[in-house]
């Protein structure tokens, strides 16, 4: 496909893109054409001229604009053919009586020029294939051999005007090449306007996304705030849970401050469906006294290094973890007086213990 020549569209010079792309090379250019325009329009005024310079069709013929060209860069049928003239090739209608009663097959042809509303484009045969080359295509569009014939059916029902070009086009290097290969189009080329269209599209989706982004502080933003979420949802769940084991825990210290010999596993609610045995509810609240000392301890002493000031060349010593025996409560209650802290962690050391006086005598029993 690189190999054939394809001018695409610019203004309205199609006359243009349809012989050079029908030649194969930039053989004309709107200069040229523009000569062989002005040429016929001169031929045209000699021909007015014969019938008196002073008739009113000699004056109307003066006023009217060109046919054979304006100023977008339209040029006649006129101008093609006296341009094709040129190279010895000559246009004849595809559809005309003429034509007809030659009884010759569209695939037999080498090229048709073809025409609707001002716009003309080229469809070649360059090796043994046959390519429409219009100009509005972003590039040649592969039409195979049984396909040709339908196309340009369809063209004439639409309302095209189809000339066939006969004579020996010039050698190029396109049909050289694509005598010995043949080619395969994956995707058909768009017409430029809808690829403009796509392109102008992906643009502004793309300018709408990137003010999103600025106003949200980019990505980094929205992943910061679904980290924040993560983690208070995480929070809550641990919030939650330690409500629900704090309750139970609270009714067995109520149980055991109290003395009672009676089975604690019985009396306490249970949170799920399956009953524990005295010694799983041992090693539960052991475990919740470990973690709830733990987070108390960690916060106090946090509490304490931010209110503390070290005077200068003083060290500073960490905080200590209280202990959990009951000869740690004398030697607090000795030395300087408890805070409500150490008051609080001392009452649930003591419920503690009860407990497991109380779980150790209902297993001797």
């Amino acid at each position: 496909m690189e190999s054939i020549f394809h001018e695409k569209q610019e203004g309205s010079l199609c006359a243009q893109h349809c012989l050079n792309n029908l030649l194969q090379g930039e053989y004309f250019s709107p200069v040229e054409l523009s000569s062989i325009a002005h040429q016929l329009d001169e031929e045209e005024r000699m021909r007015m001229a014969e019938g008196g310079v002073t008739s009113e069709d000699y004056r109307t013929f003066l006023q009217q604009p060109s046919g054979n060209m304006d100023d977008s860069g339209f040029f006649s049928i006129q101008v093609i053919s006296n341009a094709l003239k040129v190279w010895g090739l000559e246009l004849i209608l595809f559809n005309s009586p003429e034509y007809q009663r030659l009884g010759i097959e569209p695939i037999n042809e080498r090229s048709f020029i073809c025409n609707y509303k001002e716009h003309w484009f080229t469809v070649r045969k360059l090796g043994k294939q046959w390519f429409n080359l219009n100009s509005l295509l972003t590039g040649p569009e592969l039409i195979s051999d049984t396909y040709l014939a339908l196309f340009l059916a369809q063209l004439q029902q639409e309302g095209y005007s189809i000339f066939v070009v006969k004579g020996d086009l010039p050698d190029c290097e396109a049909d050289q090449l694509l005598q010995m290969i043949r080619v395969q189009q994956m995707h058909r080329p768009k017409l430029i306007g809808e690829e403009l269209a796509q392109l102008k599209e992906q643009s502004i989706l793309k300018a709408d996304l990137e003010r999103v982004l600025a106003v949200t502080d980019g990505p980094g933003m929205l992943d910061e705030d679904e980290e924040e979420l993560q983690r208070a949802l995480a929070l809550s769940r641990q919030e939650v849970d330690m409500e629900d084991e704090e309750a139970d825990l609270r009714r067995a210290i109520q149980l055991s401050i109290q003395g009672g010999s009676r089975n604690v596993s019985h009396d306490i609610p249970q949170t799920s469906s399956t009953t524990l045995t005295s010694e799983e509810l041992r090693k539960r609240r052991e475990a919740y006294f470990e973690k709830r000392f733990q987070y108390i301890f960690t916060s106090e002493c946090s509490r304490q290094q931010q209110q503390e000031v070290v005077p200068p060349g003083q060290l500073s010593y960490p905080c200590e973890r209280p202990t959990t025996s009951s000869g740690g409560l004398r030697n607090d209650q000795a030395g300087n007086a408890m805070s409500e802290e150490d008051m609080l962690r001392a009452a649930v050391t003591m419920s503690l213990e009860t407990v497991k006086d109380n779980l150790k005598a209902e297993g001797k029993k």
